[in-house]
């Protein structure tokens, strides 16, 4: 055993969103992060982690004429999830795993856009990390795109719009669709990006923003603690494989 910190890698593809909640649960448990801005030009770097934390952003996994940097991206969770470095998706980052491993992503019949209510699977009421949330629970949702299930994924959670919401890979790999790890400012800046702006109005008409960060605020907390229980139960799971003991 070792008293040495988790390294893991962030992979962000815009500024707005970092892993908010899930941020401050790493750094209560100490550990190193390595933040990359890849749509900025950041490079991924070399190196082993401990795990791969991937965020959102407002391009598609299949956008890799547009993005070549998502072709880098890919190769590196699927080398990771190969290797059984525990990787946490997340919305894009959903995505990213799915497609790094075979399965297609793609834009969806229309976004889901608002606070909805996600219901786990039999599987995911099973998971020793998804387990840990009610059975149906509000998220924060907020995309236009889609994807399959790779072969070999378990579906963990569904939605009315969209059922593939959450799924796993092996025992270290997890990526959810939908958003519990935003904070207020998170919320109030997605809604002046262009294109989560206009998700929105597509759903919920002009001027909905101010409707939605209400809506947000009425349920923040209990999303806030969602993203802490499912959160812990992952990161545990990371520093059992890294070997890293935990005080008490």
């Amino acid at each position: 055993m070792t008293d040495r910190p988790v390294r893991v890698l962030v992979c962000q593809h815009i500024a707005c969103e970092p892993p908010g909640v899930l941020e401050e649960v790493m750094r209560e448990r100490a550990w190193e992060l390595v933040r990359v801005e890849l749509d900025e030009g950041d490079p991924l770097p070399a190196g082993t982690f401990d795990a791969v934390v991937v965020m959102g952003g407002p391009m598609g996994a299949y956008q890799t004429d547009e993005h070549p940097w998502l072709r880098d991206e890919q190769r590196l969770l699927r080398a990771a999830v190969g290797d059984g470095t525990p990787v946490f998706g997340v919305c894009l980052g959903a995505q990213l795993v799915a497609a790094s491993m075979g399965a297609r992503a793609y834009q969806g019949p229309a976004p889901e856009v608002g606070v909805l209510e996600v219901q786990l699977t039999a599987q995911g009421r099973q998971d020793p990390v998804t387990g840990a949330l009610p059975a149906s629970f509000l998220t924060l949702q907020w995309h236009s795109d889609t994807f399959d299930l790779p072969d070999g994924a378990v579906r963990l959670a569904g939605s009315p719009a969209y059922p593939n919401q959450a799924f796993k890979i092996g025992t270290t790999t997890y990526a959810v669709q939908f958003h519990l790890e935003v904070t207020d400012e998170m919320a109030a800046e997605w809604g002046r990006v262009p294109a989560y702006a206009a998700a929105l109005q597509a759903v919920r008409g002009p001027g909905s923003l101010d409707r939605l960060l209400e809506e947000f605020g009425h349920h923040a907390a209990e999303m806030r603690s969602q993203a802490r229980i499912m959160f812990e139960r992952w990161a545990a799971v990371v520093e059992q494989r890294a070997h890293v003991p935990r005080d008490g």
